[in-house]
């Protein structure tokens, strides 16, 4: 028994790197526009996959798009879809500081009409893509970018579901939910200072009161940007990483995902 069980575990092992091996991930960096503004995201997908795949909007943090960003789109082209990420702030647009992020971000959040417009365009160039499903399309965020998929979602996006990781969940305009068709998914920090109790009331009212299907996780010890490696792990700080929440919110990202177009077939 112990030899047929040896055999079988090697014969998994050898089937997953072959597995692997078959993958063909490619990226490339994607130039498109918002109005006069030139922007410039990044794409990546399993170029062994054929025909039309679902396709995920990822949105960046507030610093911009970088590695982490693109880490996250290749992490979901491993898992056998297209990954969009966004560039909200424009091409070149990328700050150095904490002080510049927030001065950047609050640009956007300052006006709620262009940030939407700026990932409804990012959107339509997911959709555009010529493996993609646009039929089968969903958006993620972190931090900054979760507060933007909240607000795609606001927009009325024709869009499957979004999913908010760590994000702020405020708006000035809660009557917009009425206009949600996707299905939302949060994945919050229990103890985030970032996100005060008034905000999170709001959260919920604005949500029931529009119908929405909505799906609210917290998580114990967890701050803001616990998904992040980079945010370090002083708690104290009020943002750093935390591996069971980062680990436990990308799962109940899977299988949303898996609700989301196993209904849509």
């Amino acid at each position: 028994m112990k030899k047929l069980s040896f055999a079988f575990v090697f014969i998994l092992t050898v089937m997953a790197q072959l597995s692997a091996q078959a993958q063909q991930i490619k990226t490339q960096l994607v130039e498109y526009k918002e109005g006069n503004t030139t922007l410039e995201g990044y794409l990546a997908y399993d170029a062994s996959k054929k025909g039309k795949l679902p396709g995920v909007l990822v949105v960046h943090e507030w610093n911009g798009l970088n590695d982490y960003t693109k880490q996250r789109c290749e992490q979901l082209a491993k898992m056998g879809y297209v990954a969009f990420a966004a560039d909200i702030y424009g091409k070149g647009v990328r700050p150095k500081t904490p002080q510049e992020s927030g001065a950047e971000a609050g640009k956007y959040k300052n006006n709620i009409p262009l940030l939407r417009q700026r990932v409804n365009a990012a959107l339509a160039q997911l959709k555009k893509q010529p493996n993609v499903d646009a039929s089968k399309t969903a958006a993620i965020g972190y931090c900054f970018g979760g507060t933007t998929v909240l607000e795609l979602a606001r927009s009325g996006a024709d869009v499957a579901g979004v999913v908010s990781f760590h994000g702020g969940l405020g708006t000035p305009n809660p009557a917009d939910a009425s206009n949600i068709k996707a299905k939302v998914l949060v994945a919050h920090g229990a103890i985030d200072p970032f996100v005060p109790k008034a905000e999170l009331d709001a959260f919920f009212k604005e949500m029931n009161d529009a119908n929405v299907d909505y799906q609210f996780n917290a998580y114990s010890g967890a701050v803001h940007s616990f998904t992040n490696p980079g945010a370090g792990s002083d708690i104290k700080q009020g943002a750093a990483y935390n591996a069971t929440a980062d680990r436990r919110s990308w799962e109940a990202m899977k299988l949303f995902f898996n609700e989301l177009f196993s209904a849509r077939k």
